[in-house]
């Protein structure tokens, strides 16, 4: 595969998605290829088929393949889930030349001290982010390289996750013959489709709405501070549809993609839809208003709990930009209007945006994840140039390397 092509892969709850992206002369990003297959091999975000979830990724790589005309062998991989865990650390070093300047070695030595933190052995890291940068006490730095000073210190934001769920994504990837270049954390890729610069420095959190897990990413003064999963998404609002109005579970996603609203009062009290009956009963009239009276609470639990993740950091007064809200939940009529009410802020429906090529195709909430993760490579490429694509095996081998370091680090 050439250099100059990214590709994202999406593997959510409901569905796995293929975006397929190249470079053109200018360096803009141009989308050539979306593959889009229904995924039934996951729960919340976490792989529990592996056979199911490859042939799913096949035939979303397939069907991308074919629209882009490219051959792809190795990808950018979302994971998400509710074993997700992210805290924030401090490093510290004294800066090693003897004219004070600050090298890239000092920066990597000082992130390397920052994550000097404890993580139980089924946990691994999958980002770590820098924050900002503190040269003596001087606070607020982006990039401290070439500057003078006698002491370094960083902030950063580490990311983690279960070890079994990530090999699981890698031994999914790996069987379905593709090679994972990084697995990216998907409320991070999707920021960077979504968000405008001046969002992430006044302050916004995004709310990336999927089928198994609600994913948060809070930004501020242009650093991510705060990630979260919530682990319900648009499958439960679907089986509560189901339940509520005794329907087939996949008529209940369709009613809910075609009828569903997310706030009553926007709902005509005269308006019904026919809803078939399980095991060949017969179908029954139902008002738009009862289906939206199932819907709402469970849409207000899932947003009510994504609030109270954000007050449990210190950003929740200093989201000056409001909340963005993606995904293919964020679709649903009146999932604006509601989230408005629960979180007494500005809300605005984020749409991927800062590309070219298949854009009708690609610039919708459902694609959000996927061109983020082609973002992300085309940002991240040259740090993992030149290192090897993980499989599965080099995966664990790099897992269990780690594991002995931090044995003789600590005993």
């Amino acid at each position: 595969m050439e250099d100059n092509v990214f590709v994202g892969l999406d593997i959510g709850t409901t569905k796995i998605a293929c975006i397929i992206s190249e470079l053109d002369s200018s360096g803009e990003l141009k989308i050539v290829g979306v593959g889009v297959s229904p995924s039934d091999g996951l729960r919340k975000g976490v792989v529990v088929n592996i056979d199911k979830t490859v042939r799913s990724i096949q035939k979303a790589v397939e069907e991308a393949e074919l629209m882009a005309g490219v051959d792809v062998d190795s990808v950018w991989v979302g994971i998400a889930g509710d074993h997700i865990r992210a805290i924030n650390s401090k490093g510290v070093v004294a800066i090693s030349r003897d004219d004070n300047e600050i090298t890239e070695l000092d920066v990597v030595r000082a992130i390397d001290a920052a994550k000097a933190v404890s993580i139980p052995m089924d946990r691994e890291i999958l980002h770590v982010i820098p924050q900002e940068f503190i040269v003596d006490d001087q606070k607020g730095i982006k990039d401290p390289i070439g500057m003078c000073g006698v002491r370094l210190e960083t902030q950063v934001h580490i990311i983690t996750g279960a070890v079994t769920s990530a090999q699981n994504i890698f031994k999914s990837v790996d069987k379905a013959g593709l090679k994972v270049i990084d697995l990216v954390l998907e409320p991070l890729a999707s920021c960077y489709s979504v968000l405008e610069n001046d969002e992430k420095e006044l302050g916004v959190a995004l709310l990336d709405m999927g089928g198994g897990t609600t994913d948060i990413a809070i930004y501020f003064d242009e650093s991510i501070r705060h990630t979260a999963v919530v682990g319900l998404g648009g499958k439960n609002v679907t089986s509560d549809i189901a339940i509520g109005i005794r329907t087939p579970v996949d008529r209940a996603e369709e009613i809910k993609k075609q009828y569903g609203c997310a706030y009553t009062p926007l709902v005509k009290g005269d308006e019904f839809i026919s809803v078939p009956g399980v095991g060949g009963r017969e179908q029954r009239e139902v008002s738009k208003a009862v289906l939206a009276s199932i819907i709402e609470p469970r849409m207000e639990e899932i947003l009510s709990l994504a609030l109270r993740e954000i007050k449990r950091t210190d950003y929740s007064d200093m989201l000056g930009a409001g909340v963005v809200l993606t995904g293919g939940g964020s679709l649903m009529e009146g999932v604006q209007e509601l989230a408005e009410k629960v979180f007494e802020m500005p809300v605005k429906l984020g749409l991927p945006d800062g590309f070219g090529g298949l854009t009708e195709a690609a610039k919708s909430p459902l694609h959000s994840t996927g061109i983020g993760l082609c973002m992300y490579g085309k940002e991240n490429f040259k740090t993992r140039k030149g290192k090897k694509s993980l499989s599965g095996e080099d995966n664990f081998k790099k897992i269990l390397d780690r594991m002995k370091t931090w044995v003789k680090e600590f005993f």
